[in-house]
């Protein structure tokens, strides 16, 4: 694989996004992979557990930019896009019958901050730093992000988190309950590593039925969340908002949604 790199040892499977030049920003071929990658773990008898995290000093920047500006005057729908690639995505990572952790190196946002939550565990650098980002760029959360967020931190921090666009600590995140732990960033791959070899020698399978039992309770609209958030979005990629949001993006400038 080209931007996925995968590793596994003592029945842990560590899937590292490998676009560090990038900051693990995800393009179309990156989800495929990873999606590739996620389905042969589920089958695999001799992993126990999966680490997903990200190479060089990033986590994940969410969705490469440049890319969708690649098809901005074609006729592509976002909508489509999402239900190719973060839709099932995130449906993989919370379905998965093993338990997965999100090792959290450095800054998240966006898509990355959505397949973060709809992991099992997440396990921050003390470094590290949250943004949603969707709203900076006139578009609304997806990636599970929309159900997942408030669920974690509740509705009024999530909104809040959401509308501001302001990037958190990983401190406020742990406060907040986005994150499960935080740890020097120097520490963050010999804790993470110690906590997954707990879980690999775990019941494996009652924590894959205790997993459709949390999915149940809590998030039984999962699907249709997905599919609203797509439907959302591809109304507001044709809003004038949004092209303002993705030129000042590109040109590193504050978008004025004013104008």
């Amino acid at each position: 694989m080209e931007f996925i790199e995968s590793a596994l040892q003592a029945h842990t499977l560590t899937l590292t996004l490998n676009r560090p030049d990038k900051a693990n920003a995800f393009n179309r071929d990156m989800i495929l992979e990873l999606q590739t990658a996620l389905k042969k773990a589920a089958s695999n008898d001799d992993v126990r557990c999966v680490v997903l995290t990200g190479a060089g000093k990033s986590f994940c920047a969410g969705q490469d930019i440049s890319e969708m500006q690649l098809v901005q005057g074609q006729d592509i729908s976002y909508h489509e896009h999402l239900k190719e690639t973060y839709n099932p995505l995130v449906l993989q990572l919370r379905q998965i019958k093993k338990p997965i952790i999100a090792a959290i190196n450095g800054p998240i946002a966006g898509a990355g901050l959505g397949a973060a939550l709809a992991c099992d565990l997440r396990i921050a650098a003390q470094n590290a730093h949250f943004t949603v980002g969707f709203t900076g760029i006139g578009l609304v959360p997806d990636s599970g992000v929309s159900l997942l967020l408030p669920a974690l931190i509740g509705l009024g921090r999530a909104t809040e988190f959401t509308f501001s666009n302001i990037p958190i600590s990983a401190q406020q995140a742990l406060e907040w309950g986005m994150v499960n732990r935080l740890v020097p960033a120097e520490d963050l791959a010999a804790t993470v590593a110690q906590i997954a070899a707990m879980l690999a020698m775990g019941p494996v399978g009652a924590f894959g039925l205790t997993k459709k039992a949390f999915n149940r309770a809590v998030l039984p609209n999962l699907e249709e969340a997905l599919e609203y958030e797509g439907e959302l979005q591809e109304l507001a990629r044709q809003s004038e908002e949004h092209r303002i949001g993705v030129d000042a993006f590109l040109k590193k400038e504050h978008p004025n949604f004013l104008a």
